[in-house]
């Protein structure tokens, strides 16, 4: 489900397992859908994975959309928007007739109340802030404009603003810490719907905001986000008609869900979007052993991803090269998959200093009650072995994976990055000034690659930006400093009795879903 569009790049991770228990409305104008755990919060400004931007999604909104198909600006919060000739003046007209969940005016005074939250070194937003760092002003012109200045032009500045979901000025400014503010579990947001309760391991309720004011008003009037972190109970309590939308396993989508009896009574949709996930192996750049490129290079020569493609995910995700979208342009296609070649890996491992007699050993994070991910950590600890290598795997809840990976205390982790909605800009990942706060976990610094990614920032050229992203694409693909393995497809299946369900490029939007 894509009711919206990603703000920054999301780090998404698998699922924590636990149990919980619930009960299902069956009015059938309440949609109930999962969560494989509990968001981290559910403050837009300091929330960093997925399932905390499912719910509140629905509950804050920006100043701007991305239409569906054309991923063109349209008007959300903001009626207009004016950029000036040189790209350096970015002023937004504000609507005049909207009302926070709480009945207070939504003012120019909220946007930029958001925008200082971001910039605030305090406030753990270190991941937004780097696409808003060349802002030198930003001001109220009167209680419905505001204007942004940069220091010199950016690619994403229209959507770096525009997508800024903004918070309440008058819910959070009132002395509280920002970071643990009551608000984050109990939003207040302008959005079709407002907060109603969570009750931690069990669910998430939303109903609909009857002052929202829009043409084009949901016809579902309740959402009910069930904790679920096991996804063959939620498959199981789907089939039941408990749950109106999950997303499917590769296994389910390929093995369980072509009978006639199924389709009879639910629809399956399947897409990959511009911002959908893919998942990698990050190598701890700051440990001596990954170091030495050749080791990575050995390791990416021990997994044929085709292979295992085939195997776990009965073909439906595509083995990737590169951090980029595979059918878009910043992906340099003749770059050739890392060949399977135990042989060649060996040669790389000993000219490195690593054989059977000094066997290179580490240990690899990864995320407990994913199939996948279970049964791709098994096959590689097999695969490495057969070069020599030890692998020690360590299974964690994701709460502690994230914290580890942010303390950059690993060796390896397997995770995942969704793309965000500001034109393939990769600097927060990538970049070397990301290495100590930001998102560049990994301890990455390249100088050549730096230089493009901040080449690409000033680029307005979409043929010539393409070209700077195809060769930041084969630096990275030159430097392995992550294993990329796939991108993967949405895979979802929903109640037949939801019509007017349409697949868009951002995949499918529930403002258009009506009910029987």
């Amino acid at each position: 489900m894509k009711t919206k569009i990603v703000t920054g790049f999301i780090f998404v991770l698998f699922m924590l397992l636990q149990g919980c228990k619930w009960s299902v409305p069956k009015d059938p104008h309440v949609l109930v859908q999962t969560l494989g755990t509990d968001p981290e919060t559910l403050n837009p400004v300091i929330a960093t994975t997925s399932g905390a931007f499912t719910v509140y999604g629905f509950i804050y909104e920006q100043l701007i959309d991305l239409d569906p198909d054309t991923l063109k600006p349209v008007p959300r919060l903001a009626t207009r928007w004016e950029v000036s000739p040189d790209r350096l003046y970015y002023t937004f007209y504000l609507r005049n007739d909207i009302r926070w969940h709480d009945g207070k005016p939504f003012t120019a005074d909220d946007v930029l109340y958001t925008y200082q939250k971001i910039m605030d070194p305090k406030v753990d937003a270190a991941a937004s802030r780097n696409y808003l760092q060349d802002i030198i002003k930003a001001e109220k012109v009167d209680d419905y404009t505001v204007r942004f200045t940069y220091r010199r032009p950016y690619i994403g500045a229209l959507t770096a603003i525009g997508l800024m979901v903004i918070v309440p000025k008058h819910v959070f400014d009132d002395g509280q810490d920002f970071n643990s503010h009551p608000a984050n579990r109990a939003p207040v947001g302008t959005g079709p719907f407002q907060f109603v309760e969570w009750r931690t391991g069990n669910q998430i309720v939303l109903k609909k905001f009857e002052g929202y004011n829009t043409t084009k008003p949901y016809s579902i009037q309740k959402m009910v986000f069930k904790i679920i972190p096991d996804t063959l109970t939620s498959f199981q309590l789907f089939k039941k008609n408990e749950l109106d939308f999950i997303n499917l396993t590769t296994l389910q989508w390929a093995r369980q869900t072509d009978s006639a009896a199924f389709l009879k009574r639910f629809v399956k949709h399947k897409f990959i979007t511009p911002f959908d996930p893919y998942n990698y192996i990050g190598w701890n750049l700051r440990r001596p052993v990954f170091q030495d490129k050749r080791v990575r290079l050995a390791l990416a020569h021990l997994i044929d991803k085709a292979l295992l493609n085939q195997k776990l995910l009965f073909g439906l995700a595509y083995p990737i090269t590169g951090p980029y979208y595979p059918f878009g342009n910043n992906y340099d296609k003749t770059l050739p998959p890392i060949s399977y070649d135990i042989e060649e890996a060996k040669r790389l491992l000993k000219a490195a200093g690593w054989d059977e007699k000094k066997p290179l050993h580490f240990t690899l994070l990864f995320p407990g009650g994913g199939q996948f991910a279970e049964q791709l950590v098994s096959i590689l600890r097999e695969n490495f072995s057969r070069a020599g290598v030890k692998l020690e795997l360590r299974r964690l809840d994701i709460a502690t994976l994230f914290r580890l990976v942010e303390e950059h205390d690993f060796d390896a982790y397997l995770g995942a990055w969704g793309r965000g909605a500001n034109d393939e800009d990769l600097y927060q990942i990538w970049h070397s000034s990301q290495i100590k706060e930001g998102s560049n976990y990994i301890g990455y610094s390249n100088p050549e690659a730096d230089r493009l990614l901040e080449d690409q920032r000033r680029e307005f050229n979409e043929v010539k930006r393409n070209q700077i992203n195809q060769q930041i694409h084969k630096i990275l693909y030159e430097d392995q400093p992550y294993l990329f393995l796939y991108a993967f497809p949405e895979l979802v299946a929903r109640d037949k009795r939801f019509k007017n369900v349409k697949e868009h490029l951002v995949g499918l939007d529930m403002r258009e879903w009506m009910v029987e």
